[in-house]
């Protein structure tokens, strides 16, 4: 059986799609500040969120990093639409 697990939801969002993606993130996590959200969620929500974002934002534009925590010292970082940054590696 798959535990929950702790992820980190960042974006920069287009004023278009801003509503619709807030709405989304509140519905599977909770609102930490302005443009962050966080809380446990299953694999299989993880997913299903995935696959409703892609489906709102725009790819060429809009810019989101959801971080997964699988424990003390293990995550994993994906970025769905463009990515202005390249994202710093972590080591810990």
């Amino acid at each position: 059986m798959l535990k929950d697990q702790y992820a980190f939801v960042l974006y920069d969002i287009s004023s278009e799609n801003l509503g619709k993606v807030f709405k989304l993130c509140k519905k599977y996590f909770k609102h930490h500040q302005k443009s962050i959200f966080r809380g446990h969620i299953t694999p299989a929500n993880l997913i299903e969120f995935k696959n409703e974002l892609k489906k709102i934002i725009n790819k060429e534009i809009d810019f989101i990093t959801i971080i997964t925590c699988y424990g003390p010292t293990s995550f994993n970082e994906e970025t769905i639409g463009i990515n202005k940054k390249q994202s710093e590696y972590i080591f810990l």
